[in-house]
């Protein structure tokens, strides 16, 4: 079976969230999850920080005109990560602390943003 054929624009958004995974995980986060997808959404990755879950949304812009990469998300894409969220955690046996976290990268420079987004 032939692998999956990712489009230019994916594999770059592949590299984003690995350099994001790469960030975190020198932060002491620990992968869950990368690319989580249901009929509702996707969440770029699940990490744990202590006992906490963390859904984390990975944006890149080439720079910050127009607000950048954390001004990026819309509230369509908030409504559809806190979806994904809910189909993610109803298979657990208990639901986590968790908390919604941004990686934005622009051009060279990336930002955490802890509890970025508030449910």
């Amino acid at each position: 079976m032939d692998p999956v054929k990712l489009s230019e624009k994916q594999a770059q958004g592949r590299d984003w969230e690995q350099t994001a995974l790469r960030y975190l995980r020198r932060h002491g986060l620990v992968l869950v999850v990368a690319n989580f997808t249901c009929k509702g959404g996707e969440i770029d990755l699940i990490m744990r920080d202590g006992e906490a879950l963390v859904f984390v949304e990975v944006r890149q812009r080439a720079d910050r005109r127009h607000g950048g990469a954390a001004a990026s998300i819309t509230p369509q894409k908030i409504r559809r990560l806190i979806r994904a969220a809910q189909v993610y955690l109803q298979r657990l046996p208990h639901v986590p602390p968790c908390r919604f976290d941004v990686v934005a990268i622009d051009g060279d420079q990336l930002e955490w943003l802890r509890d970025a987004i508030q449910v």
